[in-house]
């Protein structure tokens, strides 16, 4: 796929905020810090298409993408981030389920998870709860380039078998490096295949 044009169109503290048409929406979204900024702009090819932050957490909306014209790609916050407060977590946990359990516009969710680290509670528990839900997603492994080549798959693989311990179908993965551009073709052919079929 090739893009053309990548629109910031706004940012909503809810769903039902956001916009009204009907065009597909292939949503981002994993813990605080796991390079989602970074791999949005490497996907449209756009520098600074998302605010990329040394500051964890630095989303706190919904922000929409409207991309050739066509779907949305669509920013949501970081998960897991423990230092905000109780209150502002609670909201937050809110919002990203409500867009996820309640968005019909919702394809597709991309689920960032660093591969440079072992498998996570906090990510395992976010991924059963897509699937106890049936939400169709994706895992993106970001952060490719940090590790020696060798290394990379079998640090995917230690999570696909986490996985495996209880889900008999594992969902598709991609192993990106925003860096290298590693994975950006696969993520928007795969989009792309979903769209015509749509």
């Amino acid at each position: 796929m090739n893009i053309t044009s990548a629109t910031y169109i706004g940012s909503k503290p809810t769903h039902t905020q956001c916009p009204q048409d009907q065009r597909p929406e292939y949503a981002f979204i994993g813990r605080s810090n796991v390079g989602k900024s970074s791999l949005i702009n490497a996907l449209t090819a756009r520098r600074n298409l998302a605010l990329t932050s040394s500051t964890p957490g630095k989303t706190m909306c919904i922000n929409h993408f409207l991309i050739n014209n066509d779907w949305y790609l669509v920013d949501l916050p970081g998960y897991g981030y423990a230092q905000r407060g109780k209150k502002e977590m609670e909201k937050l946990k809110n919002m990203i389920s409500s867009y996820v359990l309640e968005r019909e516009q919702l394809t597709c969710l991309f689920v960032l998870i660093d591969i440079r680290h072992n498998p996570q509670k906090v990510d395992m528990a976010f991924l059963h709860f897509l699937g106890s839900h049936e939400v169709p997603f994706a895992i993106v492994f970001t952060k490719a380039d940090k590790l020696a080549v060798s290394k990379v798959k079998p640090a995917a693989q230690k999570y696909l078998e986490a996985l495996q311990e209880e889900w008999e179908e594992l969902p598709p993965h991609f192993i990106t490096s925003a860096t290298s551009k590693l994975g950006r073709e696969e993520i928007l052919s795969y989009i792309e295949n979903i769209n015509k079929n749509l």
